[in-house]
């Protein structure tokens, strides 16, 4: 099941999604003072890419002290943005309950995304 919700995923926009994603994570390592920040736009690029059966939850023994300083950054900087149109996309697909499981993964993308350092993609058993 996993993997057709993956497939369905990807055709349907998941892989626009990521490319956007990892168009504007590359720009962003182009410079010295934005890799931190496209790091982390790559990594939620990745987890659009395909989401089901993975989740982004905290590494072990985060958060630190430097990954919130660096979440209160992105806050601040207005990548909070990121969560919001996952949030409203996932709240019009789960208006149908064919787009029901498309929502739950805009749900997880919009979590993973609020404050993406300090987490890692992972598996779910």
């Amino acid at each position: 099941m996993k993997t057709l919700g993956n497939i369905l995923w990807v055709i349907l926009g998941g892989f626009v999604t990521a490319l956007v994603y990892y168009i504007i994570g590359f720009l962003y390592c182009i410079t010295i003072i934005g890799i931190p920040f496209g790091v982390q736009i790559i990594k939620i690029g990745t987890f659009c890419l395909w989401p089901f059966g993975r989740e982004m939850a905290d590494k072990p023994g985060q958060p630190g002290c430097l990954s919130t300083g660096f979440n209160v950054l992105w806050i601040l900087t207005g990548w909070w943005e990121i969560a919001a149109f996952h949030l409203v996309l996932a709240l019009l697909f789960t208006i149908t309950i064919i787009g029901f499981p498309f929502g739950q993964m805009h749900f997880k993308i919009a979590l993973g995304s609020i404050f993406p350092f300090g987490k890692e993609i992972r598996s779910v058993k």
